[in-house]
C-alpha cells in the first residue's frame, strides 16, 4: 500500500475511464501520444500551483475542443511548436474555466504558465464569442467524456470543500485556503 493524493486519484481514474493511461516524465510538460498515453511532467518540473489533477483536466479540455477523434492524434492534433493553434489553446482555457465554474473550482483548477493571465481575465461567461469553446462545452455532456468528467469535478469540489477550512487554519499560502465568491 502507498499514499496517493486524493485529487490525483480522482483524475487518474477519470483519464482511465476515458481510455487514457497517465505517465509522468521530466522530459515534457504535457503530451499525448495519440495511442492512449497522456504524459504529464514529473512533480518536480511543475509550478508550485500545478497539480496532476489540474494538468489532466486541462488536457481533457483540449480533447473536448478537438473532439473524440483527437484521442488518436499526438497532442490532440495540435501544433505545439508554433502559434498556429493558439485559438484552439484559448478555447481549451475557456472550456476549462466554464467547466470549473460550474463547481466553484476555477481558481483551484486554473492553468499556470503564460496562459494564466488570459484565464484569470475571463469573465462570467468564459466561452462568450468562441464557437470552438461552445461546441467543446456541449461535447462535455456526451460520451466518452460524460459522465466521467462531471463526476471528477463533483468529487474534486467535495475534497476542496472539506480541505479549505484546514488549509485556511494553517495560515499559509495554500491554494485550497483561498477564499473567493464561491466559498472555496
Amino acid at each position: 500500500m502507498r499514499y496517493a493524493d486524493p485529487l490525483d486519484v480522482i483524475w487518474l481514474a477519470t483519464a482511465r475511464a476515458l481510455g487514457l493511461r497517465v505517465a509522468r516524465s521530466d522530459e515534457v510538460y504535457a503530451a499525448s501520444d495519440g495511442r492512449g498515453t497522456l504524459t504529464i511532467g514529473a512533480a518536480a518540473t511543475l509550478d508550485a500551483d500545478d497539480c496532476l489533477a489540474q494538468m489532466i483536466f486541462h488536457e481533457l479540455c483540449h480533447s473536448l475542443v478537438e473532439g473524440a477523434s483527437a484521442f488518436g492524434e499526438p497532442d490532440w492534433g495540435l501544433d505545439n511548436v508554433s502559434d498556429a493553434d493558439r485559438p484552439r489553446e484559448l478555447a481549451a482555457l475557456r472550456v476549462q474555466a466554464a467547466l470549473a465554474d460550474r463547481h466553484g473550482l476555477r481558481r483551484v483548477l486554473a492553468p499556470t504558465t503564460e496562459h494564466r493571465p488570459f484565464y484569470e481575465a475571463l469573465g462570467d461567461d468564459p466561452i462568450a464569442g468562441d464557437e470552438a469553446a461552445r461546441a467543446a462545452l456541449a461535447r462535455a455532456s456526451t460520451p466518452p467524456w460524460h459522465p466521467h468528467l462531471e463526476d471528477a469535478l463533483r468529487r474534486t469540489r467535495a475534497i476542496v470543500t472539506l480541505a479549505a477550512p484546514a488549509a485556511r487554519a494553517l495560515d499559509q499560502d495554500l491554494l485550497f485556503a483561498t477564499e473567493d465568491d464561491d466559498g472555496c
